[in-house]
């Protein structure tokens, strides 16, 4: 897999286990509760992708991402995976 997949994997495992704990919650407790970790998830996933951003060249090569691939990467909206 090339640096850009592992990176989505990492973040889409974080993203997928918070999904499964929305269920629960949303099972367990009101919707506000399920709308509030929503909102956290799509926060998180912004705030990472804008992170990209700011990487120099020498940190992009550590997880193996080019210039450009961290630019699309990072300038994709927050609602998609």
């Amino acid at each position: 897999m090339n640096g850009l997949s592992d990176l989505r994997l990492t973040l889409q495992a974080k993203e997928l286990q918070d999904v499964a704990s929305v269920g629960q919650v949303h099972a367990q407790a009101e919707s506000g509760t399920t709308l509030s970790a929503r909102w956290q998830c799509f926060y998180r996933r912004l705030s990472t992708r804008r992170a990209l951003l700011e990487l120099t060249p020498e940190q992009l090569k550590d997880i193996g991402l080019s210039p450009e691939q961290a630019r699309r990467e990072a300038l994709r909206p927050f609602w998609t995976l």
